[in-house]
């Protein structure tokens, strides 16, 4: 059977295989980026006008399109409601992304380590992916620097609130000093924030978008942290020169986002119990973070390091004896406990050990010390047997 050259990149992504794994009910899940099921809001359909089941513009709703720039240019980014598209999930605009710019070769640019699904589909398209290290703050600058001077990437690839996997969230002066490079040398900013809404100390920066002052951009969100991941409704909004190709792009890929899950979004977006609900969330998740750095101080402090998220959903681990997390997950899944390993999260996983990713977001509160009291014993099982 003779398929496309490109399927021969597919790789299986690991952490659609352990939450398939972690379905048994006895196992204790810190692996996926699950919002928790007891935030996820109450919705209603009654009102829903029939005339949504029809077919719809490939663009999205109208009055969706204008509640999110509205909400946009509140964060500093400049955009009129003819900027954005409506798609199916922040995931389909890295799949757009993908589409309009890489070629089997083409180099991008982005954080060691970043978020998985986006490695997974940039490397799909043939994508040649150039790294640059994040620190507390964001990327090395001298780092990015030389990689802008070495290199020509068709695009970079950033999360800089609480990062996906590490939680690491930009300062000012590095975001400044980001947008300042790009402008330098005209490379495209894809900036992703899922996460945005989910800060825990009241921070907030603006977009590096915001910042820019000719560099083409994407800026991607969702609803899927902050409502119901299963609405799969997501947005991009980009500079007008990418604009109508994104628009084609995504006219080929699905014709438009489902029309049921925007009038839902339509529902809460920029609206006051909108707000409440996500002061509630806030609420609800600062109270975990809390419980799970306690649990974690107690069972990992002698075994690893980490920075204590400032939002988000994750804690990003190293080990201080490093081994290949992977090699763990047979062990932790037989212990009925689960968790991400951090190898997949850099473009040469074989060369960057000792990570996990743990969430902190879905676990229930009363088996999360048992959980990582399981998972610590494994970890101190493996670097027995490795130091033997």
């Amino acid at each position: 059977m003779a398929f496309s050259e490109r399927v021969s990149r597919l790789k299986s992504s690991l952490i659609r295989e352990i939450l398939a794994a972690a379905q048994r009910p006895q196992v204790m899940s810190f692996a996926g980026g699950l919002p928790a099921e007891a935030m996820l809001p109450k919705v209603e359909w009654a009102e829903m006008p029939v005339s949504m089941g029809q077919y719809g513009m490939s663009e999205g709703e109208p009055a969706l399109r204008e509640a999110l720039a509205v909400e946009a240019r509140a964060l500093g980014v400049p955009c009129e409601a003819s900027q954005v598209l409506v798609v199916s999930g922040s995931q389909q605009t890295l799949d757009l992304t993908a589409k309009l710019y890489i070629d089997k070769g083409t180099e991008i640019l982005l954080e060691a380590p970043t978020y998985l699904a986006a490695l997974q589909i940039f490397q799909l398209f043939g994508a040649d992916c150039i790294t640059v290290p994040l620190e507390a703050d964001g990327p090395n600058l001298p780092e990015l620097r030389a990689r802008l001077e070495k290199h020509q990437p068709a695009f970079i690839y950033l999360i800089p609130t609480f990062q996906n996997p590490s939680a690491v969230r930009y300062s000012e002066t590095k975001r400044d000093a980001v947008a300042t490079l790009l402008d330098e040398f005209g490379v495209t900013l894809i900036e992703d924030e899922p996460y945005r809404e989910l800060t825990f100390d009241g921070g907030s920066a603006t977009p590096i978008v915001s910042r820019l002052k000719n560099a083409s951009w994407i800026y991607t969100g969702t609803v899927s942290k902050t409502l119901l991941p299963g609405l799969r409704v997501g947005y991009l909004i980009a500079s007008p020169d990418l604009f109508p190709h994104l628009l084609r792009l995504k006219q080929s890929a699905d014709l438009h986002t489902n029309r049921v899950g925007q009038w839902q979004a339509l529902q809460w977006i920029g609206t006051e119990k909108f707000q409440h609900h996500l002061s509630e969330l806030r609420d609800f998740y600062r109270v975990r973070r809390d419980a799970f750095q306690s649990a974690l101080v107690t069972h990992f402090s002698d075994l690893a390091d980490w920075n204590v998220p400032q939002g988000g959903l994750f804690f990003w681990l190293t080990l201080k004896q490093p081994l290949d997390t992977r090699t763990l997950l047979k062990a932790a899944l037989a212990a009925d406990v689960a968790f991400m390993p951090g190898e997949p999260f850099f473009p040469e996983p074989d060369k960057n050990h000792g990570h996990l990713r743990l969430n902190f977001s879905h676990i229930d509160p009363a088996r999360l010390d048992e959980g990582l009291k399981r998972l610590a014993a494994v970890v101190r099982q493996a670097q027995a047997a490795q130091a033997a």
